[in-house]
């Protein structure tokens, strides 16, 4: 093996197990144990695949570099493919400076499940809505709001658990 197969080699093996690692942790954390285990040993065998390499060839530092390189990347690529699968969903909570009735109306009309009340602001009496949203609409949700309530107060945020309401009946259970 030429040195730079060795190093490219490095470089992806690593990339490849710390992609597998940050998946595997995402879906731990949404509690998608028997998948996340199923990952893991994926993770293992690449990472034992790389240490393998590097071990043999540590005489090299350029070898090392190619390790945390890979490594760096590897982070880089796993929150990116954690991003585009959007995994769960998201509470938004919109803060408008009046009480706009028609917003909520608005929302609900495309889909989405919105709760509203009345609320006071430091300069008055202001509307709050929380919508749940799967995390791979919750761009084109920020969008709308944006084009609907441009000076809206936003906020979001994951929820671990859920039971009851909107989704439910939409899906059939409790999520976690």
């Amino acid at each position: 093996m030429t040195a730079w197969t060795l190093i490219g080699s490095i470089i992806a093996i690593n990339m490849a197990y710390v992609s597998t690692f940050t998946l595997r942790l995402i879906l731990m954390i949404k509690g998608r144990t028997a998948l996340a285990s199923m990952l893991a040993m994926v993770e293992v065998f690449i990472y034992l695949m790389g240490l393998n390499l590097v071990l043999q060839n540590m005489s090299e530092p350029l070898n090392m570099a190619a390790y945390c390189l890979g490594f760096g990347l590897g982070v880089y690529l796993g929150s990116r493919i954690e991003e585009y699968l959007a995994l769960g969903y998201s509470v938004v909570q919109v803060i408008v400076d009046s009480l706009e009735l028609e917003l909520p109306i608005q929302l609900r009309k495309q889909g989405y499940g919105v709760t509203s009340w009345p609320a006071d602001g430091r300069d008055g009496k202001r509307l709050v809505m929380q919508v749940l949203v799967k995390r791979s609409n919750e761009k084109r949700l920020l969008e709308e709001l944006k084009q609907l309530s441009p000076k809206a107060f936003v906020l979001s945020h994951e929820p671990k658990y859920f039971k009851g309401g909107f989704w439910v009946k939409l899906t059939g259970g409790s999520r976690r």
